[in-house]
């Protein structure tokens, strides 16, 4: 289970209209599944359908969780046409197995969908999403 402030889940939402039609891409840091801050990082990539996280963005998130003793905890992207579920694409880009990934789907744009997941080389497991 990841436990996610409202105001950051809100944030995230607001990442990926803001970005539509282009997929957005985020680290969320905090300390034991709870978030605490979430990084927005730019997608080098550009595009509707993948995210290319910026090395240098990811870096100064990195550099800023260690100074406040956080950790990543999960990241995060957006799918602006499609269902929030792991793409191939997904599947294969795929680097922590335990790393959660997070989904905005903003396939209805009025009615936005999260949810996260664990990728394994087997299976994709649903991970629970609860707003504190």
């Amino acid at each position: 289970m990841i436990r996610i402030p409202r105001s950051i889940y809100e944030k995230m939402i607001e990442h990926a209209r803001r970005e539509d039609p282009v997929e957005c891409c985020g680290i969320l840091g905090g300390k034991d599944k709870i978030i605490q801050k979430s990084f927005e990082i730019k997608n080098l990539k550009s595009s509707s359908v993948q995210f290319l996280m910026d090395p240098q963005e990811q870096l100064n998130a990195f550099e800023e969780m260690e100074k406040s003793s956080m950790k990543m905890v999960a990241i995060y992207h957006s799918h602006p046409h499609t269902i929030p579920f792991p793409s191939e694409m997904d599947v294969q880009r795929t680097f922590d197995r335990e790393m959660p990934s997070i989904i905005i789907s903003l396939k209805k744009k009025d009615e936005p969908m999260v949810k996260a997941f664990r990728i394994e080389k087997e299976a994709i497991y649903l991970e629970e999403i609860e707003l504190l």
